[in-house]
């Protein structure tokens, strides 16, 4: 009796220690697929202070960061199918076109981004589908536009002309107006909110003309207008140094003074 005790023993033993083996193969055949599932993408660039990006992905996240060095580091994360990615370094400007290097192809996986730039370089960064991130850019230019779906954000930007745009998602700008400047936000459905310096001048031009939902904070005080039945805010804010346009369709617009 016993003896069979002991045998049951060893039995249940055995099968328990063959499923935990069976099931930390699984699990660990699960992550190596994942891991296999992409392919990292590096590459670094010496660079001017005022370099240009010009960005142009498909379907994938675009993060770029500003940084105290005079270099432009490229990594990019492919999912299969792997997307062909050709940077080209001409006359002081860092192209991809993800796009363009994959013309003709009908199926190429997500492309995620993160560009590092230096400070004062001018950002140029579109995108079909996916979020756009861009920090610490304090150069003349920033541009992000996505043509479908997906988030902007852009964060500590010191830039002269700023240009936001997409159909659908959130747009949120922390930075500056500076004088003699052009900014330009645009959405057809999603939520806009802007941080800027109570002390900023500026000539405004809001538009929501579907939801009429503008709401200006503690901007409203400085001389601001609503016309259209509330449709349109127009106004000048200070002395009127820079140029400020946001339009809306379907969603809010929203002021914040940082």
């Amino acid at each position: 009796m016993c003896w069979k005790s002991n045998n049951l023993f060893n039995s249940l033993t055995n099968r328990k220690a063959t499923i935990l083996i069976l099931s930390v193969v699984f699990f660990f055949g699960i992550g190596a697929t994942n891991i296999s599932a992409q392919r990292k993408f590096s590459k670094t660039y010496p660079a001017i202070k005022n370099v240009r990006l010009r960005l142009t992905n498909r379907t994938g996240t675009i993060s770029v960061v500003g940084w105290n060095r005079n270099k432009v580091r490229i990594s990019a994360w492919l999912e299969k199918p792997i997307a062909k990615i050709s940077p080209r370094n001409l006359s002081g400007t860092i192209y991809i076109n993800v796009i363009k290097d994959n013309q003709g192809r009908r199926n190429v996986g997500n492309t995620n981004f993160t560009v590092y730039v230096p400070y004062a370089a001018a950002v140029d960064i579109e995108t079909r589908v996916g979020n756009l991130s861009v920090r610490n850019i304090q150069g003349g230019l920033v541009r992000a536009h996505i043509t479908s779906e997906g988030d902007i954000e852009l964060l500590n930007i010191g830039a002269k002309n700023v240009s936001a745009k997409n159909v659908i998602g959130d747009i949120f700008y922390d930075g500056t107006i500076n004088y003699g400047g052009t900014y330009h936000f645009t959405s057809t459905k999603g939520n806009i909110n802007l941080r800027i310096p109570f002390r900023s001048s500026f000539r405004l031009v809001a538009t929501a003309p579907t939801t009429r939902k503008i709401l200006l904070g503690s901007f409203r005080r400085q001389g601001m207008k609503y016309v259209g039945n509330g449709r349109r805010v127009v106004g000048r804010v200070g002395n009127g140094g820079a140029s400020l346009t946001v339009t809306n369709k379907f969603g809010t617009i929203s002021f914040i003074p940082r």
